[in-house]
């Protein structure tokens, strides 16, 4: 949608004389998303990485293809896709296809898909990568406790295998992390000189928890909407943590960054989380496009071409 032809975005305009600025900027987005992200990206000249979106859910069904067009316009260079599980990780594969250089598909066994016939499904997962495949990571893996400890020993049991795969194939780990991290830090722990690197994806906790991630020293915090949230603590946690150790991502289509939040999620958003970024602390967009995308090369450049 171009502004100059949007009656509605006419009518957010008209009502900047009318609100203070928060509220101005509020209800420009809300009428007129997609040229308040024209707006975002004025200040940026330099490309952006989504490292975490799952493009390959129903949410983006009905319209990828523009999905993915408000993506370039925004400056975002590549995507990351994770799975959850076997199928969802040939979704990512047939999306990588369809956006060859672009998209790029992860696989993995996520906490939450984590059954009792755990052991069987993993099994025929690792057969994909004893085969030739294009995935760049293990992923989305991890421990989640949040809800339940129903499968606690078996997502136990299924991270761990896991972690050993990345080491095995090479292959960064895109970890998901929720009420599991002392369990987690234990077990990679035991591998810590092996391991190839990753994301701890969708970081929102303190600066203890970012210290305990961040012993691994080829791992990196992906940061999203939630810096952008009105409670969100990272806004007084980032300045402590190194932009060396920071890659960005949406975890589209949730976490959509204010002032697109209640929305479905997605990567030309990314621009609202690089301005907050920025802000936080204390310089330029581009440098925050800059130095992300370094980062985002480091731990995934064996497999992502730059």
């Amino acid at each position: 949608m171009r502004c100059e032809q949007s009656p509605r975005a006419f009518g957010a305009l008209w009502g900047l004389v009318l609100f203070p600025l928060t509220w101005k900027v509020a209800l420009f987005c809300a009428f007129a998303p997609h040229c308040c992200l024209q707006l975002a990206n004025k200040q940026m000249t330099t490309g952006i990485i989504d490292t975490h979106i799952h493009l390959d859910v129903d949410d983006y069904r009905d319209d990828l293809h523009e999905v993915i067009a408000r993506a370039k316009d925004a400056d975002v260079t590549k995507v990351f896709i994770p799975a959850i599980d076997e199928s969802s990780g040939d979704a990512a594969l047939l999306l990588a296809q369809r956006y060859p250089n672009y998209a790029f598909a992860m696989m993995g066994l996520h906490p939450e898909e984590v059954k009792a016939d755990y052991a069987e499904v993993l099994r025929h997962m690792k057969k994909r990568f004893d085969e030739s495949h294009s995935f760049i990571a293990v992923g989305e893996v991890g421990l989640d406790f949040y809800w339940s400890r129903e499968f606690e020993q078996q997502q136990l049991e299924a991270f761990e295998e896991q972690v050993r795969w990345s080491i095995e194939y090479d292959l960064p780990l895109m970890i998901h992390c929720r009420k599991g991290q002392n369990e987690m830090v234990h077990i990679l722990k035991k591998y810590e000189s092996q391991l190839p690197g990753g994301v701890f994806h969708c970081f929102t906790g303190n600066e203890h928890e970012a210290d305990a991630f961040l012993q691994f020293d080829k791992f990196v915090l992906g940061i999203g909407g939630v810096l952008t949230f009105k409670k969100s603590n990272l806004p007084s946690v980032l300045p402590h943590i190194p932009l060396s150790r920071i890659v960005l991502e949406t975890d589209g289509p949730y976490m959509a960054p204010v002032p697109m939040r209640g929305k479905r999620n997605e990567s030309a958003y990314l621009t609202h989380v690089v301005e907050k970024m920025a802000e936080t602390y204390a310089t330029t967009s581009d440098e925050i496009a800059r130095q992300t995308s370094e980062n985002v090369k480091r731990v995934f450049g064996k497999r992502v071409p730059f």
